[in-house]
């Protein structure tokens, strides 16, 4: 089998525009719902608007290969990095070096795609690794770069990149397409190429999946002209088989539409996944501005409590043991508050007795 980057077109990427039009459509205009709806959060929101985005994005392209970070000491990290308080809880390498890279490609989205760039994100990425002989360098060792699983003695071959020897020609061209299509292709068309593009190439040691979701960030920020804050290694991460597979279908030739479709769909999701977010913020500010002088200590806690949850809240719902946990209460005083908090309409109540669970009511908002 030849794999795409051994066939003669290799690297023309061919594709049926009139089968995207639609998507693309849809991503500016959401796009620009998104920025209208940033401009109703406040610095502290948007602030916390980031670190969500930024943690939960390191977390999701690390778990996709994977690799299982600390949550707490990435936001603490990436708090670091905007000035605000934190604790002083001590930060891993690997939680120190993916928000390092994530927060260095929001900052420097509008500057060119350069080696020196691939190569700072590299070390950024594999900040305290000892295992890899390559990094901040593309690789070197002579043995085939292949994406295999099953047994040793019969492995299936799902993939092999170009030899080390070529890596200094593919990348020098990739590069060159990379700053020179920002102008010439749709966002969401050239986005989805240049992660193809780059995984075929696989150019590092390892880090490739990652890095080549960050690519596709810069491109969709350079394509708008500002950062995107947009949730892609979330969506792709909830089913990444089907993300692994459609890869898998796209390097065996270089008509790569059903690909761009794919992808583009799981950009666009990713987008509504962070419009979801900001509406989200801006009805726990209307919530708040409704309730606060109503509510006492234990009840503004808890609520705040529930809202960190984020939008799907406490899974299966609150309970009054809930309460009394996060409030160190009796159990006839968290009734009494959950009561008012139900009767003033701040939460909703389902079931009865030891069944009973309580939900935000962010209609009111």
């Amino acid at each position: 089998m030849k794999w795409n980057w051994q066939q003669k077109d290799w690297p023309v990427f061919t594709y049926n525009n009139s089968s995207l039009a639609t998507l693309e459509k849809e991503f500016l205009y959401q796009s620009g719902i998104l920025i209208g709806a940033l401009v109703h959060l406040n610095d502290e929101e948007q602030n916390q608007l980031k670190i969500d985005i930024f943690s939960n994005e390191a977390l999701k392209t690390s778990e996709i290969e994977g690799e299982y970070l600390n949550r707490d000491s990435l936001q603490s990290s990436i708090r670091r990095h905007f000035g605000l308080n934190t604790d002083a809880s001590k930060i891993t390498p690997a939680e120190q070096g993916i928000a390092d890279m994530m927060i260095n490609l929001y900052q420097s989205f509008d500057k060119n795609l350069s080696h020196k760039t691939l190569s700072l994100w590299h070390k950024m990425l594999c900040t305290g690794r000892r295992d890899l002989h390559d990094i901040g360098k593309y690789r070197t060792h002579d043995d085939p770069m292949q994406v295999v699983s099953g047994p040793l003695h019969k492995p299936n071959i799902h993939f092999e990149a170009p030899p080390s020897k070529q890596m200094k020609y593919e990348m020098d061209n990739y590069i060159s397409w990379f700053n020179n299509s920002k102008n010439n292709i749709s966002p969401l068309t050239r986005a989805s190429i240049a992660h193809l593009y780059f995984v075929s190439i696989h150019p590092f040691e390892d880090g490739n999946g990652r890095v080549g979701r960050a690519i596709v960030e810069k491109s969709l920020a350079e394509s708008l002209g500002y950062p995107t804050l947009i949730a892609l290694s979330v969506i792709i991460e909830g089913n990444k088989k089907f993300y692994y597979d459609a890869l898998e279908r796209a390097n065996k030739n270089n008509e790569v539409t059903n690909w761009i479709l794919y992808f583009s769909q799981k950009i666009l999701e990713a987008q509504k996944y962070t419009l979801n977010q900001v509406k989200f913020l801006i009805s726990k500010a209307k919530f708040f501005d409704k309730f606060n002088n109503q509510l006492n200590e234990r009840q503004k806690r808890v609520l705040l409590r529930m809202f960190k949850e984020g939008i799907d809240g406490f899974i299966g719902g609150l309970s009054a043991k809930n309460y009394c946990t996060i409030t160190k209460i009796s159990s006839a005083t968290a009734s009494r508050d959950l009561k008012n908090l139900v009767n003033i309409s701040a939460l909703t109540k389902t079931g009865t007795l030891k069944h009973t669970r309580y939900y935000l009511n962010l209609k009111v908002s």
